[in-house]
């Protein structure tokens, strides 16, 4: 199986990431494919089992974990697991296309360590804590204290921004959006 490039977005929650990737997803030439992560927490809204997040219980989950089937795996709350499947990895790369993930900052690191030379491993960070705030409540999807505890969690993400390979802002997404996809062209196309 030929493998492909991995694209890692990672960011507090309400940097922008994950409009980011969406807008990348679009550029056929870049021929990306979204990792569709695991979890355990409960589907928001309209979210779609194998399409949205690959919805599992806890107990699924630890189960998945001890047999060593997550390219990385993470409790992000507590009895709140996210990972990455291998077989998504897999599955991706068969179809000839590079992997672009959107996965929180642990899970971020831990694949471009296991795959230091194939691995762009973007952070996008929020213009400030307070504004990281005010895109979060916008969301009305979470209560106050969820939000509460994402803005506390952010500060941490924060510090771990050094460890990737490119940090770009959001602060206009535009030019976050620019950004990016030159980033990720200039990877996956290096000769172009």
């Amino acid at each position: 199986m030929s493998q492909g490039k991995l694209i890692v977005f990672s960011a507090p929650s309400g940097s922008g990431k994950t409009t980011i990737v969406k807008h990348l997803l679009k550029q056929p030439e870049l021929n990306l494919e979204f990792s569709i992560s695991a979890t355990s927490r409960n589907k928001r809204g309209e979210e779609v089992n194998g399409k949205d997040y690959y919805f599992l219980s806890a107990k699924e989950f630890i189960s998945k974990i001890k047999t060593d089937e997550f390219l990385e795996w993470e409790e992000v709350y507590r009895d709140n697991f996210y990972g990455t499947l291998k077989t998504e990895v897999e599955r991706i790369w068969a179809l000839g296309k590079h992997v672009i993930f959107d996965i929180d900052v642990s899970g971020g690191l831990r694949i471009k360590r296991k795959f230091p030379e194939q691995t762009l491993a973007i952070f996008v960070k929020p213009p400030s804590i307070d504004e990281l705030k005010i895109r979060l409540k916008k969301r009305k999807t979470e209560s106050d204290d969820k939000i509460n505890m994402r803005v506390a969690k952010a500060s941490a993400e924060l510090a771990t921004a050094p460890l990737f390979d490119v940090i770009i802002e959001n602060d206009s997404l535009d030019k976050a959006l620019d950004e990016a996809y030159t980033l990720v062209n200039n990877f996956v196309n290096p000769n172009s």
